[in-house]
């Protein structure tokens, strides 16, 4: 029995334990099966207890059912009996719902038409715009095409700046007060030359900008790139602003100060947020870089200068005149006085006249107012001398 037949791992095993192993095997395999015999007998007792209870609910359900269908056939029959006789009514009902409902979709088809031809007008026109819209796109695409051909060549360019340059003084200020293209007395011919009121030295305006190096900066593509284009950028600037002060700062004939005219707005913003050196440089040498919108502020100033200067130098002739004007007024009040003394004169004459007819007038009524007597008798009065009262014989006058 402590012979060892057989080894596990480190655990030798004899046939003493090899058989008391078996048997606790076979214990625990006999406890299984009645544990799971036990609980399918369970199993079978739950699932029969649960068919019975099914049937029973079944049961209930089917007789609920049968209790239901028996009401049901009895409402049935019921509602058969009030379809019976409600049946013509509701035919009737029916028939004229459908009439009236056929009248509406009639009208709702035609008000529908009409809307959508009314739509398809309006649709048409939206189109008609829409067509010229891109006519007028395609010709503006032309446009743009055409601007960037004039902007890509530097003659052409420059007559463009020149042009709108121009454009904006000629709007702003008043013929005589500004000359373009004048020949300066070193031989230089300034784009513009503006001539301010009380002073005899013209403001320059050049409108000749350096554009290439803006459009190879806009154009890099890598930071080499940009950095070379901006290099170039701050050459042109500095040597087009050096020019302008060499060539259009003459003591005497121009003022102390110059306008740089950049023809687009974005350009100088360009300047204004990446070259602010250059804009410092530029103030320094007394050249003010302006766009469009500055430069028409300017001659809007300028404008106001010029007609302030107009206003005093007219001054004494509006002065004159109002002194002539003072005399005739003085004259005139003189005269009126004496009108005035006249019409009075009249008055009193005409007052005077009037009394005088009114004496003539009464006199006039008493003479109306005359009646005739009987002569009377030689006995009682003697005979009046007829040479004495020819015509007055016998009258007496009564008031």
């Amino acid at each position: 029995m402590n012979e060892i037949i057989v080894t596990i791992g480190s655990h030798p095993l004899t046939w003493g334990q090899l058989t008391l192993y078996g048997g606790l095997a076979i214990i625990i395999l006999l406890i299984t099966l009645i544990i799971m015999q036990s609980r399918s007998r369970r199993e079978q007792a739950f699932t029969q207890a649960m068919e019975v209870e099914r049937t029973r609910e079944m049961e209930q359900h089917v007789n609920e059912l049968n209790r239901l269908q028996m009401e049901m056939s009895g409402r049935m029959q019921t509602i058969a009996e009030v379809f019976g006789s409600r049946q013509s009514d509701m035919v009737r009902a029916l028939a004229e719902r459908l009439d009236g409902l056929q009248h509406r979709v009639g009208q709702s088809l035609e008000s529908t038409s009409r809307h959508q031809n009314e739509n398809l007008a309006k649709l048409n026109e939206r189109l008609a715009l829409i067509d010229a819209a891109q006519k007028n796109l395609s010709n503006l695409t032309g446009e743009i095409v055409g601007l960037k051909d004039v902007l890509s060549n530097k003659q052409t360019r420059g007559a463009y700046g020149q042009g709108r340059m121009e454009a904006i003084i000629r709007d702003g200020l008043p013929i005589g007060s500004y000359q373009f293209q004048v020949t300066l007395s070193n031989g230089k011919r300034p784009d513009c030359l503006v001539h301010l009121p009380g002073d005899e030295r013209g403001l320059v305006i050049d409108a000749k900008f350096p554009l290439e190096a803006f459009n190879l900066l806009r154009e890099a593509k890598t930071d080499d790139a940009r950095k070379l284009a901006s290099a170039q950028v701050r050459n042109d600037l500095n040597t087009h602003i050096k020019a302008i002060s060499e060539r259009y700062f003459i003591a005497g004939e121009t003022q102390d100060i110059a306008l740089l005219f950049v023809p687009a707005e974005s350009i100088y913003a360009d300047i204004a947020e990446y070259f602010d050196d250059i804009v410092q440089k530029a103030h320094k040498a007394r050249i003010m870089i302006v766009s469009p919108s500055l430069l028409t502020l300017a001659i809007q100033v300028m404008q106001s200068l010029v007609k302030d200067a107009r206003i005093r130098e007219e001054a004494h002739i509006i002065q004159t005149e109002v002194q002539h004007l003072l005399v005739d007024v003085t004259r005139l009040s003189d005269r009126v006085a004496k009108l005035d003394t006249h019409f009075r004169q009249a008055q009193d004459d005409v007052a005077m006249i009037r009394t005088s007819t009114d004496k003539i007038t009464k006199r006039g009524q008493k003479i109306e107012a005359l009646e005739f007597e009987e002569k009377p008798s030689i006995a009682k009065h003697p005979e009046p001398d007829t040479e004495r009262l020819p015509v007055q014989q016998s009258l007496r006058i009564v008031d």
